[in-house]
């Protein structure tokens, strides 16, 4: 059932090929399907949890950017998911963490490779929807992770967490980290990111409590999952705001920038940071004394319970409608409104238990 389409077929092209040359090379035809439409047969499709899973199968990993720590843990952790269920796993993306044309050009690769499924982090929530349509009219399961699309552009989404609890939890972490009084700041990532627009707008939301009176948020900064620009954002909110007393960076890239910056400057244990972490990047940081306590989920596991729904969709055990369960390793899940799948709680690192984490 699965046909080639213009949906991946410019974006996992070997490296050193051209931009221009992986458009050209999805200017071609898509090949039709001779039997109905697959949107309709996904559309009328029933879940099977009975059904055997499926072995011999080619997922596709597209993060918002190879070579980012992050991502690099959590397509490890579908790389080695996809190992143990018999099937193939490939990464293909783009190298900056803002290049939307760049991830649309590696959807339309991967549908013209005719991969079973793929796992996409989207970088902008509607620039990959037709792209992604395309692949699912041609057969191909698409899970989003860590960053999603809209619902009718995948048929599932994998949450790291629920995204209320990220977006509140780091004003509590933070708010009590300043003794709920002073000026803070948020450092994001791309102004188009998905993920850090949601959790941004339940840190407001939080702030509105009464309890936060005495807490303002003065600026919202975007390194754009950058090292050197996540630094100088951090530089120059310190040098517009120096009454500021906290940072919440809700991106791994941006909070250790600030933590490197912070390291060094007079403002070390007297701005307050916090947000989303790894361990390895942040234990120098809350060793030292610049960081108090951050959180975040396992990024392997994020990328197991990605690969391992994209194998149970591909297998016809689930569909992605609310409801329907499923077991990925050891663990049963629900999905929940809208294809939602939740990996679970953040963890809060700290000094007592950051040595008990590795990755």
């Amino acid at each position: 059932m699965r046909k080639s389409s213009l949906r991946r077929a410019c974006a996992a092209l070997a490296a050193g090929t051209s931009f221009a040359l992986a458009l050209t090379a999805c200017g071609g035809t898509t090949k039709n399907n001779s039997k109905s439409d697959d949107s309709a047969a996904t559309s009328t499709a029933k879940a099977n949890p009975n059904a055997a899973l499926k072995k011999g199968l080619t997922v596709g990993f597209l993060p918002k950017q190879v070579n980012n720590p992050y991502f690099t843990s959590a397509d490890k952790g579908g790389e080695k998911a996809l190992t143990e269920l018999g099937s193939k796993y490939k990464e293909v993306g783009p190298s900056s963490a803002t290049d939307t044309s760049g991830q649309v050009s590696y959807v339309n690769t991967l549908t013209q490779q005719q991969v079973n499924a793929m796992a996409v982090s989207a970088q902008d929530p509607g620039a990959l929807c037709t792209a992604l349509k395309t692949a699912m009219k041609n057969g191909i399961k698409v899970v989003t992770y860590d960053s999603d699309t809209k619902a009718d552009c995948r048929n599932a989404f994998v949450s790291q967490a629920s995204a209320e609890d990220l977006g509140r939890t780091e004003v509590q972490l933070l708010a009590e980290q300043i003794g709920y009084k002073g000026e803070i700041a948020i450092l994001s990532a791309a102004q188009t990111a998905t993920n850090q627009n949601t959790w941004i707008g339940y840190m407001k939301d939080e702030l509105k409590d009464p309890k936060y009176k005495n807490v303002k948020l003065v600026k919202i900064a975007y390194g754009n999952d950058d090292a050197q620009q996540s630094f100088q954002q951090t530089q120059g909110l310190l040098q517009q705001y120096p009454n500021l007393k906290g940072i919440i960076s809700p991106t791994t890239v941006g909070i250790k920038a600030a933590a490197q910056y912070l390291s060094g400057s007079k403002y070390k244990g007297k701005v307050k940071l916090t947000g989303l972490g790894t361990p390895n990047d942040m234990r120098t940081y809350v060793k030292n004394g610049t960081v108090e306590a951050f959180e975040l989920w396992d990024p392997a596991k994020l990328g197991d319970l990605a690969a391992r729904t994209a194998v149970a969709l591909a297998s016809g055990q689930i569909t992605g409608k609310e409801g329907e369960t499923f077991k990925a390793g050891s663990t049963e899940y629900t999905i929940g409104k809208d294809g939602v799948i939740t990996l679970g709680k953040p963890t809060v690192f700290n000094a007592k238990n950051i040595d008990q984490f590795n990755f």
